[in-house]
């Protein structure tokens, strides 16, 4: 057996790792890409050099191409961000969140801030008993103006944020605004963290699990979504089918009953029972 052979991962595979912290697995019941979001989301602006970043315009080609890739049948998303650039974590979510293929994703170590939209953006999401989620209010470094159209602009931001993250999980909008805005959880901040039970009670994320379980219940989807669809037995058609009773129509003639009634109740006009009015 040659050195190549031994390795866990291909040359080809550690420079994936490298470039752009992606491996595709193989020798797998099913062929799972997974994607690593770590460290600060990086936008429009570039960070400091020690600041360990993940890369808007490495992830959408990322997601573009294994969207496309016909051998790839599902997508794992692993989170451990801090958060960073609103609009780019914004734009990765919502690429995710439209992939026609199977997407899990697992929050470990930490999901704050823009990290709360991507650990929903997945088809279901997991979380680790020991990581931590953060949910805050938009915040801006830098210089600002303090005029009414700032604080417009950051309430649509916040509207945005909300919006995204109630759609695709179960927290209500009203609970998901009372812990951004609470206000004795944090020191230096307003907002809340979550564990990892508690994001679960709380309906943000949809199971408590480890890796284990992100893999397998992405392997239950890919399994459900290949499997051939069952055409209906003939029995099974002819119950469906609704039989339909014909309605017989109503009789709008003189009722035999009209003398009594005209005895018992006085002058009735035999137009009003012929629908002659």
């Amino acid at each position: 057996m040659s050195e190549e052979q031994k390795a866990p991962f291909t040359e080809e595979q550690n420079q994936q790792i490298i470039d752009t912290g992606i491996v595709a697995s193989y020798n797998a019941p099913h062929n799972i890409h997974c994607l690593t979001i770590i460290g600060q989301i990086e936008g429009h602006y570039i960070l400091p050099p020690q600041n360990k970043t993940t890369k808007y315009e490495h992830i959408i080609p990322a997601l573009v191409a294994i969207e496309e890739d016909s051998t790839i049948e599902g997508l794992l998303i692993v989170l451990n961000t801090v958060g960073g650039d609103v609009e780019a974590g914004l734009a990765i979510s919502e690429l995710i969140a439209g992939m026609s293929k199977p997407t899990v994703s697992i929050v470990v170590g930490g999901g704050h801030s823009i990290g709360v939209p991507l650990a929903v953006s997945a088809k279901e999401s997991f979380i680790v008993p020991s990581a931590t989620m953060t949910i805050h209010p938009v915040r801006m470094n830098g210089m600002m103006l303090g005029v009414p159209q700032t604080m417009n602009y950051f309430e649509k931001m916040q509207d945005r944020i909300t919006t995204f993250v109630t759609s695709n999980s179960k927290i209500k909008p009203e609970r998901f605004k009372e812990l951004m805005m609470e206000r004795d959880e944090l020191v230096l901040d307003i907002g809340t963290v979550l564990e990892g039970k508690a994001a679960v009670k709380e309906g943000l994320i949809d199971h408590l699990g480890s890796l284990s379980d992100a893999v397998n219940r992405l392997y239950k989807i890919i399994e459900k979504k290949s499997a051939p669809k069952q055409k209906k037995t003939k029995t099974q058609q002819k119950a469906s089918v609704k039989k339909t009773v014909p309605v017989k129509p109503t009789k709008r003639g003189r009722p035999k009953t009209a003398a009594k009634v005209t005895e018992a109740h006085g002058d009735i006009r035999l137009g009003d029972w012929r629908g002659e009015r």
